[in-house]
């Protein structure tokens, strides 16, 4: 079982829809995993049908038992984040800008802070319409821990895929290179780097790479609208030869992008020409390029 995970540096190059158009395409021999979970929208292509769905659970916040505090504001004296304050003559905490660090806890002379587990977020797996299965997941808003949820999805979509014998696991990475990006390149095989033709693109794609590279992890990369900015995209090139990426294809800007998106559907599905054929020979080359590592 292979591990494929595509990113960004920056948002909005169409790296979701380049994940899902290569889930359409590897169908039952997927499974997929949807790592973007601060701004998840993989669903909205996929069509998932959710078979199992669990709460997840991660970080503490401190829970004051109002019942029983003296009021004597030790608590909030020591709170560096402002999390604790007196509301209608008790003391309470705010979760949202509580960071779980206990040090409340370890001042209240009377012991009635408490520090609870929180709720942050919902995993679900899922079937798709590629007749394959995918692990999803929501974070709930204000929540922190991504990272951790991230390592979830990547965990039960590697069981499954294990478990029913599938060839690859192909992970929708957040864009940038936080905490939840580097969640999901642990482990990965293959990195496909989407990018486009900006000065932002560029910049952001170099930012990236060095990510990746730090990992050891071989690349691709794909540049999206290329036909925009022909200067910009020599000069990817050019990067992409000196760092030894494997340039997998080139995608003109066509609107059917967006279309597709509007209905529902991957570019693969709208569009049966020229851009289906550049995904098609693009994840035929990572699968043939997987295959020769592994030799």
């Amino acid at each position: 079982m292979k591990e494929i995970v595509v990113i960004s540096g920056k948002g909005g190059t169409g790296k979701t829809s380049i994940t899902a158009s290569f889930a359409m395409l590897g169908g039952k021999d997927i499974v997929v995993a949807d790592c973007d979970v601060d701004a998840a929208d993989m669903h909205l292509l996929m069509k998932p049908n959710v078979k199992t769905e669990e709460d997840f659970y991660s970080g503490n916040a401190a829970v004051i038992d109002r019942a029983k505090c003296l009021n004597c504001g030790k608590c909030a004296s020591v709170c560096r984040f402002d999390a604790i304050n007196l509301i209608e003559y008790l003391y309470s905490v705010s979760a949202l800008n509580c960071e779980g660090c206990g040090y409340c806890a370890r001042v209240c002379p009377v012991k009635v802070i408490s520090m609870v587990e929180q709720n942050v977020g919902k995993l679900y797996i899922s079937a798709t319409k590629a007749d394959n299965m995918m692990v999803h997941a929501r974070l709930l808003s204000g929540a922190d821990n991504s990272g951790k949820l991230v390592a979830r999805v990547k965990k039960e979509a590697k069981q499954i895929a294990q478990e029913t014998g599938k060839g690859f696991v192909i992970v929708d990475g957040s864009p940038g290179i936080g905490c939840p990006v580097i969640s999901s390149l642990s482990g990965a095989d293959f990195v496909v780097l989407v990018t486009e033709p900006t000065v932002s693109g560029l910049h952001d794609l170099k930012r990236v790479y060095e990510l990746v590279n730090r990992f050891q992890i071989s690349a691709g990369c794909i540049i999206n609208k290329a036909d925009i900015n022909q200067d910009v995209v020599n000069h990817i090139e050019i990067y992409l030869r000196e760092n030894n990426i494997v340039h997998l294809t080139d995608l003109p800007y066509d609107e059917s992008f967006t279309s597709a998106m509007t209905i529902g559907q991957t570019i693969v599905e709208y569009d049966h020409d020229k851009l289906a054929d550049l995904l098609t020979v693009s994840w035929n080359k990572i699968k043939q390029i997987l295959s020769k590592e592994q030799q």
